[in-house]
């Protein structure tokens, strides 16, 4: 006996399940919010665009500082690109901003009267903070903390703290490039930081292996990392620290450098257009050391997973 199942009637068709707006581009978004902060910008830019020009006509130019155009134009673009998820938090302006500010243009006019570098650089960060802080609050100040620290290596330390730090270290790069040189046939030899190769002398200069070299190579890694944002701790704290052997073996090859290029062409060419592609060559092998650091602690934390499994 089989029963007969009649077809009822069709279902209606689901209505679509309803949906608030669509969240605007971002360019829309960046757009929109344009004229509110178009007054800030014009108000920063007629503080800060005297420094600017004093910076780039004057300590940018030279060898010791001229990471400074390089450090601030990154953190720019850092902060460019954590601008949405910033004006993405609810604003909660801080009353922490007025007292910021206060502190940040004290700095400024003290700096610029008495042309102290480190707080005419130092305000820059102090009064961006507190216009963050002003305008959107402090969930957005955290979303752009990056770009804020990242600007920190741009402040130039005082010159007693260079000195101190820097003679060591030009000793030791003197002392490398001596018995590296040795050792490879070349007639060298050294007296402190001057090195004599043949009929010539070289003296080891600040920009050649100062602390600012090694604070710019610790912030070319540390921008590397926020590219990259490695989840493993291990791969961001070693890489980080390896920052500070990567610096001296590149100032190492960068003194090595000038002298064979002295060596061989002549004083002329070692302190002419060649001295400044050797700041070139300390940068692009930096960076090569830390690509090939930052591959080796790969394979070291792929290796210790798998050995886990």
């Amino acid at each position: 006996m089989t029963t007969q199942v009649r077809p009822g009637p069709a279902a209606p068709p689901l209505a679509p399940a309803a949906s608030g707006p669509a969240d605007p581009p971002l360019q829309a978004r960046l757009r929109a919010a344009l004229p509110e902060w178009w007054p800030v910008l014009a108000g920063l830019a007629a503080l800060f665009l005297p420094t600017m020009y004093s910076l780039f006509t004057g300590a940018w130019i030279g060898e010791e500082q001229a990471h400074g155009p390089m450090i601030f134009a990154l953190a720019l673009w850092l902060g460019w690109r954590k601008w949405p998820d910033a004006l993405a938090r609810p604003a909660a302006p801080s009353w922490l901003a007025w007292p910021l500010l206060m502190l940040g243009l004290a700095l400024y006019l003290l700096g610029r009267s008495q042309q102290i570098l480190m707080f005419e650089i130092g305000s820059i960060i102090v009064v961006l903070a507190a216009v963050m802080l002003a305008k959107l609050g402090a969930r957005a100040l955290r979303v752009l903390w990056f770009p804020f620290f990242f600007m920190l290596f741009m402040v130039p330390l005082p010159s007693e703290v260079v000195a101190a730090v820097t003679m060591p270290m030009k000793m030791a790069v003197s002392w490398a490039t001596e018995h590296l040189l040795f050792a490879a046939g070349y007639p060298i030899a050294r007296s402190g930081v001057i090195l004599q190769i043949g009929q010539y002398q070289l003296l080891v200069a600040d920009a050649c292996a100062g602390l600012q070299t090694l604070l710019t190579l610790e912030a070319l890694g540390l921008f590397y990392l926020n590219l990259m944002r490695h989840p493993s701790a291990f791969r961001n704290i070693g890489l980080a620290i390896l920052i500070i052997p990567i610096s001296f073996s590149a100032n190492v090859i960068r003194v090595i450098t000038l002298t064979l290029v002295t060596y061989y062409l002549g004083d002329a060419a070692g302190q002419g257009f060649l001295h400044g592609f050797a700041g070139m060559v300390l940068f692009l092998t930096a960076l090569v050391l830390i690509l090939a650091v930052d591959s080796g602690l790969q394979w070291y934390v792929a290796r210790r997973r798998g050995g886990a499994r």
